[in-house]
């Protein structure tokens, strides 16, 4: 079987990552709106290469404008994206809005919690509940608590994002009450982690990875999963992670390059899970647009994946094992979430 092929597999996978909202047409004439859309074309350059390329003919995608996918149709629905999971045997997904309030001059959000935990209801079998309610600060700490509580004992959320770029630092000693709160309630904290991908709006100081030390120092009860390796400061997120056993690396996003960048997610993987164990590795998609090929890539790019036999040797890294894979699919996030690793779906 090729890197490119779909093949059966029993790997429980669980979806950390994935979002959902609604078109932006209605939007579109905030000037960071249209800021938003100009800088698409580059992020999705840096991660699948040339527009047209081979990963994207492989993989049967079309570099289609952005506007012309989901900045005019939206994200995909929830029927569409079980569909895409079924395709390459996703069982569940981290289903989550994201404010992105900024871009929409504070006028609204791009898709609420309220909208989100109701497809989670819908299908509780398929998706996990992951709101999102920031920006914190810039809401105020007390409706944040109030709306975080709710939400895991009213609505069932099993986990909570926390994304930097949009409201402040990491370890902006006012959001001592929020991973508190979280600490309380027993859940884990996911964290946008390394350089801000939003065009338009969001700063990368807010995210960087040294800034975990502080908090996880001050809450080793706290479950913390820190997206997208760090990227690209991921040195300082393995190094803090090494030492704190609350830390958990997430590969979102950046797994794409398991088959676009294959020596640097090499690098990427092969560093994270010396220094972290194959237990505190998580893997997802953060799959926004083009469902069926990015859940396609995400997949099939890490179940194929091999560190190369020189990386192995000069670094000192782990081969990839079906075993080791088997964690970072689904069963370590399962773990933290308490959630049964049977299957929801297997290819035919």
């Amino acid at each position: 079987m090729s890197a490119f092929q779909s093949g059966k597999d029993d790997f429980f996978k669980i979806d950390v990552e994935t979002h959902i909202g609604a078109p932006l047409t209605d939007v579109n004439y905030f000037p960071r709106v249209q800021a938003y859309k100009n800088g698409v074309p580059g992020m999705r350059r840096a991660m699948w290469g040339a527009p047209g390329g081979p990963v994207w003919k492989q993989y049967g995608g079309k570099p289609s404008n952005f506007w012309d996918t989901w900045g005019a149709e939206g994200l995909p629905t929830p029927e569409e994206l079980i569909e895409a999971m079924d395709k390459v045997g996703v069982d569940m997904a981290c289903l989550l809005p994201e404010s992105f309030m900024e871009i929409f001059g504070y006028s609204t959000r791009w898709s609420t919690n309220g909208q989100v935990a109701g497809y989670c209801e819908k299908y509780p079998q398929r998706f996990i509940f992951q709101p999102n309610v920031g920006p914190i600060k810039k809401r105020g700490i007390k409706e944040v608590l109030w709306e975080l509580e709710y939400l895991v004992k009213e609505r069932n959320a099993k986990l909570v994002k926390f994304y930097p770029p949009e409201d402040t630092f990491i370890n902006d000693p006012e959001l001592w009450p929020f991973y508190k709160k979280i600490s309380e309630l027993g859940i884990p904290v996911s964290i946008h982690t390394g350089a801000n991908w939003t065009p338009g709006f969001g700063l990368s100081k807010y995210s960087l990875p040294i800034l975990l030390e502080e908090v996880v120092n001050d809450f080793p009860d706290l479950k913390v999963i820190a997206f997208h390796f760090g990227w690209p400061y991921q040195h300082d997120l393995n190094v803090i992670a090494c030492k704190h056993a609350n830390v958990f690396i997430g590969i979102s996003w950046i797994v794409i390059w398991s088959v676009s960048a294959p020596r640097r997610f090499a690098e990427l993987i092969g560093e994270a899970v010396r220094f972290v164990g194959p237990e505190r590795v998580v893997w997802g998609t953060d799959l926004l647009y083009d469902a069926d090929v990015r859940m396609k890539i995400s997949v099939e790019g890490f179940k194929n994946f091999q560190i190369p036999a020189d990386m192995i040797e000069g670094y000192g890294y782990e081969p990839l094992t079906d075993e080791i894979k088997r964690k970072i699919f689904g069963e370590n996030l399962a773990k933290l979430l308490n959630i049964e690793t049977k299957r929801r779906v297997g290819l035919e």
